[in-house]
């Protein structure tokens, strides 16, 4: 038999938001790699992660398959139908149900509340023996395994009565043979476990959406099947045990089978007010039964975590009234069946780490101080010294903590800030500073300088009042492209400016630094090679013209030099 957890978490698709750790009464989630897992030993399956977990990462076990092949086999199946089928598919039948029940493959359809009603006798006649005492209610197992392992002071007070699907299968069984298989359908979680630890009551428990998904596949609509007559609930219908899925109903049922005089009936709906009603309650004071009657969900059982019934809880539970039919006469209030239970559950033990590791804890996550734990619950502790168990415990990761997260970030983006060469803004969408560099605070004059040392970051002032060219942020905000200039001129300064996009349409930051100086000195040494090419051009051009004159010179003498040995050839020829 499949005894894994009935809640696991899909690891891919968990996207470390920590919701399902705030929502779970017990903390019974540890993190791993941003991964929030399931801790089975701590769990109490009430299925507060699974309602809460945004991406359904958190899901509960699988027995569907299971469930086909128990119907297909030669074994006589039964139904036992939690009675919030009521409130779960409205316009549908008892008659309806059964029949779309039957067309899946079942022998028989029973309603779980007549197991109800056998757990109400055996109360009701608890409740009759003289004394005062606290007597606590049995019927929602996940309510029992969290006083088991959470409050096991009032453990003992619990009923050591069978819940109503396990004395529902010990009236099948006693009715249609011990052979028999019985398949649970309801909007509990808990009742898989039980399938677990009574298997030889309880072969298996589905939920509400599985039963219509079942329908679904094998196209039965039960509000439109026509039933016959043979499709009745088996072995008779339910009276005021139908009354059970709904705050309070179990006390109704008990009273009609014998009011006690002097008792007191309450009840606790929710995990976190069964804990707040129950914690240091002692009988010592009472003259009479207290009767508590305990359920994990609140509203009961019609808003459960597989419950998926639109509508007000109040017209839920209208519903569930208006199907219940009241005993003509007080039935007896002895069960008809042995409706026994002893409940294994220890309690789950607390770790006491002292003072010193719990500090060590706290400042691994930048708490050093009283004024540090802000127990602000985004990592789904209640506090911050709660979040320091979990993580001695090895249940929580630094990382979950936000406050720390961001100022971590706060941090290397400052020192990245403070050591990049050039100004750095950024802006939102009103063009007010969120964060700059001091090299940005300084850049702008005096004036803004003198801010800056007042308010490092300069946060909320308006951009447009220290840049002269803030239309330029406001056109990167509206058109997402990033401007960049080389030299921007202003005034007798030259900017290199780089704007761009850090959240579309909200956010903008820019890249500024100062060359006017670097382009000072392009000019001077522009200038000086100016000048040394203009000096020098005028050297050659000298060298040059004292060459040409030199040149006319030698042409001269050479001319005459020439002419006269012309005139020498004649005379001596004559």
């Amino acid at each position: 038999m499949n005894h894994q957890h009935p809640i696991f978490t899909v690891e891919t698709e968990c996207q470390d938001c920590y919701k399902c750790l705030r929502r779970c009464p017990v903390k019974a989630i540890r993190v791993e790699n941003g991964h929030a897992m399931v801790m089975p030993d701590t769990c109490v399956s009430c299925g507060a992660c699974v309602e809460a977990c945004p991406v359904h990462a958190k899901r509960i076990r699988d027995d569907f398959g299971r469930a086909k092949q128990l119907v297909q086999s030669d074994r006589p199946v039964y139904v036992s139908l939690a009675p919030s089928w009521v409130s779960e598919f409205p316009g549908v039948t008892e008659t309806g149900m059964v029949a779309a029940l039957r067309r899946l493959g079942f022998t028989a359809v029973s309603e779980t509340a007549l197991g109800a009603q056998e757990v109400s006798a055996a109360v009701a006649a608890d409740m009759a023996r003289p004394g005062g005492r606290i007597l606590i209610s049995s019927a929602c197992p996940s309510a029992v395994e969290y006083l088991y392992k959470y409050l096991p002071d009032q453990a003992a007070a619990v009923t050591q009565v069978h819940s109503p699907v396990l004395a529902h299968c010990r009236l099948l069984r006693q009715a249609f043979g011990e052979d028999i298989a019985v398949v649970f359908f309801g909007p509990c979680i808990a009742k898989k476990n039980e399938a677990d630890r009574h298997p030889d009551l309880l072969s298996m428990a589905l939920t509400f959406p599985d039963l219509r998904f079942w329908f679904g596949q094998k196209g039965i609509d039960p509000a439109a099947i026509t039933p016959g007559p043979e499709d009745r609930f088996v072995p008779e219908r339910s009276r005021d045990g139908a009354l059970y899925p709904v705050e309070g109903g179990m006390i109704e049922t008990i009273k009609i089978r014998g009011a006690v005089a002097g008792a007191r009936y309450v009840t606790l709906a929710g995990l976190h007010n069964i804990h707040r009603g129950l914690e240091g309650l002692t009988p010592d004071s009472l003259t009479a039964p207290l009767f508590v009657e305990c359920l994990a969900c609140e509203g009961g059982c019609i808003a459960g975590p597989c419950a998926s019934a639109e509508g007000a809880t109040l017209s839920l539970r209208l519903r569930i009234e208006d199907y219940t039919r009241w005993p003509e006469q007080a039935p007896n209030a002895l069960a008809t069946i042995p409706v026994e239970e002893t409940f294994a559950f220890g309690p789950v033990a607390l770790p006491h780490p002292g003072k010193t590791r719990i500090a060590e804890a706290l400042k691994r996550i930048g708490k050093v101080s009283s004024a540090d734990e802000l127990n602000c619950g985004g990592c789904g502790y209640n506090t911050c010294r709660d979040f320091a168990m979990g993580l001695i415990e090895g249940r929580a990761e630094p990382t979950m903590c936000v406050s720390y997260m961001r100022k971590l970030a706060q941090k290397k983006a400052n020192a990245l800030l403070r050591c990049m060469p050039s100004a750095v803004v950024i802006a939102d969408q009103d063009l007010r500073i969120i964060e700059c560099n001091e090299l940005f605070g300084r850049m702008f004059g005096e004036e803004l300088s003198q801010v800056y040392d007042v308010r490092p970051g300069l946060n909320g002032c308006l951009l447009a009042k220290v840049v002269p060219f803030a239309e330029m942020f406001q056109t990167v905000l509206k058109t997402g492209r990033e401007i960049h200039y080389d030299h921007y001129r202003c005034d007798d300064r030259l900017f290199n400016i780089t704007l761009f996009t850090v959240e579309p349409d909200e956010a903008v930051g820019g890249v500024i630094l100062d060359v006017t100086r670097q382009e000072f000195r392009r000019d001077q040494i522009a200038q000086r090679a100016n000048e040394v090419i203009t000096r020098n051009l005028s050297t050659v051009q000298d060298i040059a013209c004292r060459l040409g004159e030199h040149m006319a010179d030698t042409e001269i003498l050479l001319r005459s030099i020439a002419e006269g040995f012309a005139m020498g050839d004649g005379r001596h020829g004559g």
